[in-house]
């Protein structure tokens, strides 16, 4: 006759177990362990996600550049000569620092009857600055400050300081700016002829001379 054994342990206490309490004891222990394992998993994954998203969250921080943005800027114009330009970057927009002869700022005032606003009178708290409303539109005559970008679409103009007749201007040319986009001109004070599509003159900056040679464009506290 067989004998049929019933296969038995003793746990850690030295009760006798069966084969049936002994896997489930087994099956205890290994869901604690899992347990164990994801939280630790989650731990450490929630902390390399917390590391990968920093480098993301600081790309949203400005840049020095940008904080930089709205500063103020210098612009030497040592060595400047008459009909000579030069550009500086401020927010963003080109600002036009030019140098005029006497003989180009003696013409300015002949221009006015042919001018939208020889005056300066529109928008003047937007575009031109109290020390700036006069025939020159500038704190000294013979340099102009001016923002370099057109006031109907925002295209920039090209400097055309050569006098006289050429391609899309007038035979009587005095010199200025021709916006290439639509036809747009100015004279060299950054002022709009009659009929053309820019219904502003040129943007004049807060600017202040901290020097005979540098100007300090986006400020004028001393002006």
């Amino acid at each position: 006759m067989a004998v049929r054994y019933n296969r038995e342990r003793t746990n850690i206490t030295g009760v006798v177990m069966s084969d049936q309490e002994n896997n489930k004891t087994d099956q205890q222990s290994l869901d604690k362990e899992r347990r164990t394992w994801l939280i630790a998993t989650s731990v450490v994954g929630g902390i390399g996600g917390a590391a990968a998203v920093l480098p993301l969250v600081n790309t949203f921080a400005p840049s020095e550049r940008a904080k930089a943005a709205g500063a103020a800027v210098e612009m030497d114009i040592a060595g400047m000569q008459p009909g000579e330009m030069r550009t500086v970057e401020w927010r963003g927009k080109p600002v036009w620092v030019v140098c005029r002869s006497k003989e180009q700022v003696a013409e300015l005032p002949k221009l006015d009857p042919q001018l939208a606003d020889p005056e300066s009178k529109r928008n003047p708290g937007e575009l031109t600055p109290e020390y700036a409303r006069n025939e020159y539109r500038s704190i000294k005559p013979e340099y102009l400050v001016a923002v370099g970008i057109c006031t109907h679409l925002g295209c920039s103009p090209t400097p055309k300081f050569q006098t006289g007749a050429q391609p899309s201007l007038p035979n009587d040319w005095e010199g200025g700016f021709l916006c290439p986009c639509h036809g747009s001109t100015f004279d060299l004070a950054g002022r709009v002829f009659k009929n053309k599509p820019a219904p502003d003159n040129l943007e004049v900056p807060p600017h202040m001379y901290l020097s005979d040679t540098k100007i300090l464009i986006g400020e004028d506290k001393k002006a």
